[in-house]
């Protein structure tokens, strides 16, 4: 297992972490299970956040008593300071810890910079300079906004969508992080459940500076990243031939689930049902034909053609027109006119 440190953060931890997003949907003793599983597998750095609902309760939980053992990534989406400082007692209580080893602003649509008004940054050196923060980290999903992070000098990480459907910027934006010396943490490894060949995507990653957190709610979920410890997967010419194939299918306008398009006028799950195409023929599920997706999907025939979708796009998808091509394709598979 390729070990990496993160730019000069110095945390050094093997290329294959915990991303807790998932386990606030399921019961605390799971929970507990799924994460001392991951430490006693070989993984040291978990990531979770304010947002995430209980996942901080659940992961203090898992590791009272360890602090020591593992690196504890969180984040906060305050943006003013007072949000800032309720958010970090907050996560320190939950995760029964006194200090943070990255702290993150999370989902930033703005490069937060001394003077700029909003005291964030102020806020956040003033947690370092307290101790209670080690490293200051932010998340992007916009990529303009992810390479001026980088430009400003300002943080110590960059955490961002990255997977083998990554662009050429993308990619530059991974190889910039390390010339700058910002550790790069790689969110959506799996484009949001689009990606179903774990080997490929840990192969993938290898090539990078860049260190993943899975999201994980399941057993058989965890045990494929943890076999990685002791078999590593190395880019291969059958791999590198896998991921241009699925890179051509996956060609074109697809929705990478990132959620900026919400919340939606009239309540449609943008980010599930405009994949839902991808979503029911990579990852079969029975529960995609189920009455409540059902309904879901019919929500799209409610679109009043706002627009506020398209605005918000990170990629410039024309989101209403997608959801009504994959509640057409939909329909078709609900009736059976289509194999899945």
């Amino acid at each position: 297992m390729k070990v990496i440190t993160l730019g000069k953060t110095g945390i050094t931890t093997p290329q294959n972490a915990f991303g807790a997003l998932p386990i606030q949907r399921v019961d605390l003793d799971m929970a507990k299970q799924l994460l001392r599983r991951a430490y006693e597998g070989g993984m040291t750095f978990f990531d979770t956040a304010r947002a995430y609902s209980d996942s901080e309760v659940k992961m203090g939980e898992a590791f009272d008593g360890m602090r020591d053992k593992i690196f504890i990534a969180s984040k906060t989406m305050a943006n003013t300071p007072e949000k800032f400082w309720e958010d970090l007692h907050t996560t320190l209580t939950n995760l029964k810890t006194d200090y943070l080893d990255i702290y993150q602003f999370h989902c930033a649509k703005q490069c937060f910079a001394p003077g700029d008004g909003t005291g964030m940054y102020e806020a956040m050196q003033e947690a370092i300079r307290q101790g209670k923060v080690r490293h200051a980290g932010i998340t992007a999903h916009l990529i303009g906004v992810a390479e001026e992070i980088v430009k400003s000098g300002l943080y110590e990480t960059l955490q961002f969508p990255f997977s083998y459907l990554a662009s050429d910027r993308d990619i530059a934006l991974v190889k910039a992080c390390q010339k700058a010396g910002m550790g790069f943490i790689a969110m959506k490894g799996l484009a949001g459940g689009l990606l179903t060949n774990s080997r490929a995507c840990m192969a993938f990653m290898s090539q990078y500076e860049a260190l993943p957190i899975w999201g994980i709610q399941r057993e058989e979920e965890l045990e494929q990243w943890l076999s990685f410890f002791s078999e590593p997967s190395e880019m291969t010419e059958e791999i590198r031939e896998f991921i241009e194939a699925d890179k051509q299918h996956l060609s074109g306008d697809f929705c990478r689930g990132c959620g900026y398009c919400m919340p939606c006028t009239v309540e449609i799950q943008i980010s599930q049902c405009a994949r839902m195409s991808q979503l029911i023929r990579r990852a079969p599920s029975e529960n995609f034909k189920g009455e409540f997706w059902q309904g879901e999907m019919a929500k799209i025939e409610n679109c009043i053609d706002c627009g506020l979708c398209k605005t918000r796009c990170p990629y410039g998808l024309d989101t209403p027109n997608l959801l009504r091509k994959n509640l057409a394709d939909y329909k078709e598979i609900i009736a059976g006119n289509v194999e899945v």
